[in-house]
């Protein structure tokens, strides 16, 4: 994926923009751009706030255009100005306001960029091979709260998780909302998107990876997983947990203790648990 991506912003032609060191401009000397109608301006996903955008840009994704609210410190906003100088990016400073219109919680900054790009189920082993690790994929089972998914791409960068598999139906997908929640880790977690989770499982097992679940009732306790197999790990949704057919295609069901009156997780919170149980024991047999 990192090839890839590296490949791609190589390609990249940037039409219409002069890549001259005089071509980026502070607020004071604003580049002269032709009118653009505002479905020209919201082309592709907005991304907003300082940490995604710079992430976006540090990943080398396709940036059609910048926006700098007026007023917003440069010292604070040094590594992003530059970035975007690099790559030719088109930046604008423009009142608050215009900010405001474009995306919520910005931190005076927004970007419009490309629509996200899925993986390839390949992508996620190549990413366990090049770091020399056993496999370790999340599965999200028709997960529906883009927060959710976003907090999950966040801890699984975190912790080194290779990848995520989510469905093409039913199913958040990688939009504006996910990558603001995720503070930036949508840039560098690769995630691929299936006809059939069903058969990807089938897939996974046949490649080698051994599926673990949660189940509240007669499973073990999730701190007694193994955890240094080639894992695939599978977290339900919101509403209905995971599916039945799922369930029966588990090699291992587990449970998180509970004591109180709630009688379950937030999927991002279980999910979370989990993915740190996993780093906790595979950093222990590595010494």
């Amino acid at each position: 994926m990192a090839e890839k991506r590296q490949q791609n912003r190589k390609s990249r032609d940037f039409k219409g923009r002069d890549k001259k060191a005089d071509t980026f401009k502070t607020h004071e000397k604003k580049q002269q751009e032709k009118p653009q109608s505002a479905q020209e301006e919201l082309s592709g996903e907005m991304i907003a706030g300082k940490n995604p955008v710079l992430e976006a840009l540090r990943a080398g994704r396709e940036i059609n255009k910048l926006w700098i609210a007026e007023g917003v410190k440069k010292t604070g906003v040094q590594e992003l100005m530059d970035l975007a100088k690099e790559q030719g990016v088109l930046v604008q400073f423009v009142p608050k306001q215009k900010v405001d219109k474009l995306a919520e919680n910005h931190q005076g900054i927004v970007a419009s960029v490309a629509a996200y790009d899925y993986a390839e189920l390949d992508d996620l082993f190549n990413a366990a091979k090049a770091k020399n690790e056993d496999p370790f994929f999340l599965i999200l089972d028709e997960l529906e709260d883009p927060h959710n998914l976003g907090s999950i791409m966040r801890t699984a960068d975190a912790i080194g998780a290779h990848g995520i598999i989510i469905p093409k139906r039913r199913a958040v997908g990688l939009t504006a909302v996910v990558a603001k929640a995720s503070t930036g880790a949508i840039e560098h977690v690769p995630v691929v998107r299936v006809t059939n989770l069903a058969q990807t499982v089938d897939e996974l097992k046949d490649r080698g990876v051994w599926i673990a679940g949660t189940d509240a009732k007669g499973s073990a306790d999730y701190r007694k997983m193994d955890a240094t197999l080639p894992l695939a790990l599978i977290i339900g949704s919101e509403g209905k947990g995971m599916s039945r057919l799922l369930k029966d295609k588990c090699d291992f069901l587990y449970h998180l203790p509970m004591v109180g009156h709630v009688t379950s997780l937030n999927a991002s919170v279980a999910a979370a648990l989990l993915m740190y149980e996993v780093y906790r024991k595979r950093q222990e047999a590595n010494g």
